[in-house]
């Protein structure tokens, strides 16, 4: 999940060389790369506007789509900030529902193309197009971006264009073809429009290699691909990744319900208070004092708010009641052990979950006040400054928006639904159709046999200090591909690794920078799995760097060397 309230998903993201095309035999699972094959000659960036792609040519049911813009942007930039002359396209997807939004996209085509298409993925409820002159979440500044690689880059808004609430508009829950289009078909059809087009600008026929990459709701998307048409991708970069997305809808009312009771809400200087109680307890957990907790699993076991000490007092107030800034009350020692701890389905939901975890929040910052400029963006992606209530502030929790958008457009379809009265484990008579989104939001498949036999490869990662997307969701989702696969077969094909300090895709503790897409490309192409990985700060400590460690390993420091420096630790399991 992510905000676009006035703040975007960080990091998303001479002469051509023409060769013959290749007429390829239509087959079932890439028909739109076969159906209407591309002119023999290249196409001009001008030549584009107004070109149509037929229905026929996606895989999926539209009615056509067309190219609305098109124009030949400048290089730019030097370094790895060098970009060089490209086709900027902009087009519209047109629906089957007559009522239903566009699914509008852009595309950059670089006159010096690699023969590589990289799709950027969304965030949040989407709405807007990720700029396809982005880089990939996560991605180190130091490194050209893919555009800048030579890629042809692009993305779409997932089939609606989102209002002033940005992210986190749900509105578009009320037309089932746009929600289908978010919960993954356009991902299909847009993939399957921009190769067309990108067969057409330069006549020739399939893109040699296709990645994805996408965090949080892209990060969902990025498993859908892979699980849904691995034949069309060879790689795909998975950041914290919203994948079982209705279950964790379910999660966020619960969450919600909790910090909207009474006295439950945390504010920001009692926020700062039970970072630094969680600091004291755990930050040498690792080894040494650094600012970081990278041995979660030992604070999660350790840390308890209603016995922790900070400076010698207890973080509890006395007698559990609210008695200002410097302590914390039983209401919100509640309310935190509720987002703490999983949701359990007591009935059945139509994508077989039965439960969502609860998230690694000792340790994680809520929202603190401070003075990078991040966090105006990690304070709205975390507890917000609002306490939850109905009609829900825009400024309550970024999860607790997304709760009473998904209930009153998606659930309901009332837009004056109040969502805190909707009990997420007793939901009564919307339990039919809450289980019904599941199936269609859960994106939960583990056999993921096919697009290994075709040498896909995955690269996954989330930070340990996520308050938005559980950290533990996706420790659920690789242990559930080994026990599926084999881990054996998983070490195949994935790398799941885990980021110390990192909050959901921003943060001013530490602010992952690693180069992916360079060991996906090692890792697809020349067959070079990847060897050990190292990230680094731009925020909290800029240039320090830790290993990064395959789960369910963490950063130790060894005993000696510089702290900011990722040699001086090892990845351990305690």
């Amino acid at each position: 999940m992510q905000m676009q309230r006035t703040v975007r998903h960080p990091g998303f993201i001479g002469s051509s060389l023409i060769v013959a095309p290749v007429l390829t035999a239509l087959s079932l699972s890439g028909c739109g790369d076969s159906l209407n094959a591309p002119t023999a000659a290249p196409l001009t960036c001008t030549q584009l506007v107004g070109k149509t792609v037929p229905a026929a040519s996606i895989g999926l049911p539209t009615t056509g789509a067309t190219v609305t813009a098109a124009t030949t942007m400048p290089a730019s930039g030097t370094g790895a900030q060098a970009v060089g002359e490209y086709c900027l396209v902009s087009g519209a997807i047109n629906p089957v529902d007559t009522s239903a939004p566009q699914i509008e996209f852009q595309i950059a085509m670089p006159t010096a193309w690699n023969n590589k298409i990289m799709m950027f993925g969304g965030g949040g409820y989407d709405g807007t197009i990720p700029a396809p002159t982005g880089n990939v979440p996560a991605g180190p500044t130091a490194q050209l971006t893919p555009l800048g690689r030579g890629y042809a880059t692009f993305a779409s808004d997932s089939g609606h264009q989102a209002n002033a609430l940005g992210s986190e508009d749900g509105s578009f829950g009320v037309n089932d073809e746009a929600i289908n289009n978010f919960d993954g078909d356009a991902l299909k059809k847009t993939r399957d429009v921009a190769v067309f087009l990108i067969d057409a600008r330069y006549a020739v026929k399939a893109p040699k290699r296709a990645y994805f990459a996408g965090g949080s709701s892209g990060g969902r998307e990025a498993l859908a691909v892979v699980q849904r048409w691995p034949q069309d991708w060879d790689g795909s970069i998975v950041l914290y990744p919203a994948w079982a997305a209705a279950s964790l809808d379910l999660q966020f009312g619960r969450i919600t319900r909790a910090l909207a009771a009474p006295g439950a809400y945390l504010d920001q200087p009692k926020r700062k208070v039970l970072l630094n109680a969680v600091l004291a307890t755990c930050d040498t957990l690792d080894g040494v004092a650094d600012g970081l907790i990278s041995n979660v699993a030992a604070c999660n076991a350790t840390f308890n708010p209603s016995t922790a000490m900070l400076n010698g007092s207890p973080l509890r107030c006395a007698g559990g009641t609210d008695t200002g800034d410097t302590c914390l009350s039983d209401a919100q020692i509640s309310a935190l052990n509720v987002y703490n701890t999983p949701i359990t389905f007591s009935y059945s939901l139509a994508s077989g979950e039965t439960q969502y975890p609860g998230f690694n929040i000792y340790g994680a910052d809520l929202g603190i006040v401070n003075a990078s400029a991040l966090q105006p963006t990690v304070t709205t992606l975390a507890m917000g400054t609002s306490q939850p209530a109905s009609p829900m502030p825009t400024t309550a929790p970024y999860l607790s928006v997304f709760w009473d958008q998904w209930i009153r457009y998606f659930v309901t379809r009332d837009p004056s639904y109040n969502s805190l009265t909707v009990d997420p484990q007793n939901p009564g008579s919307l339990q039919a159709r809450i289980s019904q989104l599941t199936g269609l939001q859960d994106v939960n498949k583990t056999d993921l046999s096919a697009f290994n036999a075709k040498g896909g490869k995955i690269l996954m990662a989330h930070g340990m200090s996520d308050a938005l997307v559980s950290t533990r969701s996706t420790e659920q989702y690789y242990q559930r591909l080994q026990s599926t696969m084999g881990a054996s077969t998983v070490a195949n094909f994935v790398r799941f690794y885990e980021i110390p300090g990192y909050g959901h895709a921003v943060s001013s503790v530490f602010n992952a920078s690693w180069d992916s897409l360079t060991t996906l490309e090692n890792w697809v192409e020349k067959g070079v799995a990847p060897p050990a990985q190292t990230v680094a700060d731009t925020a909290g400590v800029p240039g320090r760097t830790r290993p990064l460690c395959e789960y369910p390993t963490f950063p130790r420091y060894s005993g000696s060397g510089d702290v900011n420096t990722a040699s001086s630790f090892t990845c351990a399991t305690q």
